[in-house]
């Protein structure tokens, strides 16, 4: 009897660990997979609301001013100002392309702003407030290439489109006081009018 005792006793121990983790109920989060982010970036004047514009649209996590497409290292607003420099003023836009596509941003860049404007944007003048599209991928500029030639062949505009269309360079991201200006002074854009709301 103490034998079988003992036979039944070590074979509970021995099935004691396995039964333990196969009964013990599962403590781990659930993890969910981050959203896959991609980087789209535009210059259509001033950058102040072209930020306030692309931040409100459904899918964009974050969209910052900045500067781009010139020669000067870490320029600041006054070389901006003092024209020389090469760059625009531009926003990068950090977006989810599962809640927007990158064809929706590029068609709503050319419904916000005038492109046949060149180096303006309404009362701003220079270089630095030119209309261009820095694009991350092939993909992407095949994309805003498309969006530009179709509304060339539709006649969308009384004059042809200024819009420069290249790869990205280096982004410099503007000073503090220049980001989210508008939405943290409660004014609105003078020159990009067009709220994403109201888009259909």
């Amino acid at each position: 009897m103490n034998k079988l005792l003992t036979l039944l006793m070590s074979g509970l121990v021995a099935c004691g660990p396995l039964l333990a983790v196969d009964l013990k109920p599962s403590t781990e989060k659930t993890m969910t997979t981050p959203p896959k982010l991609e980087k789209a970036t535009f210059g259509a004047g001033c950058f102040w609301g072209v930020e306030f514009q692309y931040a409100k649209i459904p899918g964009v996590h974050s969209a910052e001013s900045g500067y781009a497409g010139g020669k000067t290292l870490n320029p600041t607003y006054e070389d901006i100002c003092a024209k020389g420099t090469g760059h625009a003023e531009v926003i990068e836009v950090t977006f989810d392309p599962a809640k927007v596509s990158y064809r929706t941003l590029v068609e709503y860049f050319f419904k916000m702003h005038d492109p046949t404007q060149v180096n303006r944007q309404g009362p701003d003048v220079g270089d630095q407030y030119r209309s261009v599209i820095f694009t991350h991928s092939p993909e992407q500029k095949k994309t805003a290439d498309d969006v530009k030639i179709g509304l060339t062949l539709a006649k969308a505009f009384a004059r042809p489109i200024a819009t420069q269309i290249e790869s990205a360079p280096k982004f410099w991201r503007a000073e503090e006081y220049h980001q989210k200006y508008y939405q943290l002074r409660g004014k609105k854009p003078y020159c990009h009018l067009v709220p994403f709301a109201e888009e259909k």
